[in-house]
């Protein structure tokens, strides 16, 4: 081997070694649960602080404790930092998941916790015989398209001025869960 490969292969090591210390630097020990009363506090606080739509703690409390068609989930942190750092709300209707509301907390985002709240919301909603999921996102927002589409999410609409504060288009989009019937 000579002198030059031998230094490719240990920039190329070096490399490899600073990915790997990124990675381990921004992953985020965190598991999926079911929102509790408890956790309103943080999730209206996360609502807030990412501007999703308002909802607020009574509605989110009646989600919780009265809706049996629901899905309500947070993302739990494991290590250091707030105890909330994600929440999916949804309420299944008919064979439809309607996706209300999800957010990351914007110090965490990149680290899976969407994708993982809209994953296991889904298979809740396939453990409840649901047939698609839908949703709205402001047109502005690239970053959440951009997750949906990996998800499998497709557009299908425009609705006009649907978001206030600012006012804002929205793009419905839409993940087929069952294929037609064979």
């Amino acid at each position: 081997m000579s002198a030059a490969a031998g230094r490719q292969g240990e920039e190329a090591l070096s490399v490899s070694e600073r990915q790997s210390e990124e990675a381990a630097a921004r992953a985020l020990p965190f598991v999926i649960e079911w929102m509790q009363v408890a956790d309103l506090e943080e999730v209206v606080a996360l609502e807030e602080r990412t501007g999703l739509n308002r909802w607020g703690f009574d509605a989110y409390k009646r989600e919780v404790q009265k809706n049996p068609n629901s899905i309500m989930l947070v993302a739990r942190n494991l290590g250091v930092g707030p105890p909330v750092v994600g929440f999916f709300a949804g309420w299944t209707v008919e064979d439809e998941l309607h996706v209300n509301n999800i957010a990351a907390h914007p110090d965490f985002r990149q680290r899976g916790i969407g994708a993982r709240l809209m994953q296991t919301a889904i298979e809740e909603g396939r453990r409840r015989g649901i047939a698609f999921v839908l949703l709205e996102v402001r047109a502005s927002n690239e970053a959440a398209q951009s997750l949906y589409r990996k998800l499998g999410f497709s557009f299908v609409a425009r609705r006009r001025d649907y978001y206030r504060f600012p006012t804002e288009d929205a793009f419905v989009m839409k993940k087929e869960l069952l294929g037609p019937a064979s």
